[in-house]
């Protein structure tokens, strides 16, 4: 994408600078999404934490839109979902791929498996009522055939799917 004249923000906590301009347009952030604030007295003793919600990440870099936002953020998602649902920051993304995780519900995501499943339901169809709408999925069938810690034939545990905004300007 970057090779094609897009801006790219990499956000990757394993980075050992905190941004690196790689290219012309593709950097690299000592950074991961999350859907909580860090713990004040956590972020005292790490000054350069590197978690943050994705609207503070977008304030702090001076953007207002995301064209493409792809995430593989290892069962965070749901809840990096729902906070992206309760702060408004979708109507700023044009395309959301992420891959998702159904092997155990995610962090902070409890309760038997039929509200789990709601719960993830509930944040789909949220998406679908902001007219964000399914053009991609994948099922990873090189992943464990795992389904809320069960075993599932012909299921994955790892899906990527990608929505598009239909209201993006």
């Amino acid at each position: 994408m970057a090779s094609n004249g897009c801006e790219v923000h990499r956000f990757d906590p394993s980075v050992k600078s905190a941004h690196v301009l790689e290219s012309e347009r593709l950097w690299f952030h000592r950074l991961s999404i999350d859907w909580r604030d860090p713990h004040p007295a956590v972020a005292a003793q790490k000054p350069y934490g590197n978690t943050r919600k994705l609207g503070a990440i977008l304030n702090e870099f001076g953007h207002h839109k995301i064209d493409v936002l792809k995430a593989d953020l290892e069962s965070a998602e749901w809840k990096v979902l729902e906070n992206l649902i309760l702060e408004d920051v979708l109507e700023q993304i044009g395309q959301l791929i992420f891959e998702i995780h159904l092997h155990w519900p995610g962090f902070e995501v409890s309760g038997s498996d039929s509200s789990v499943v709601r719960f993830w339901y509930s944040l789909l169809k949220e998406l679908e009522l902001q007219d964000f709408r399914l053009f991609h999925s994948y099922k990873d069938l090189s992943k464990p055939q795992l389904f809320l810690k069960k075993d599932i034939f012909n299921a994955s545990s790892c899906y990527t799917l990608g929505w598009v905004n239909t209201r993006w300007k």
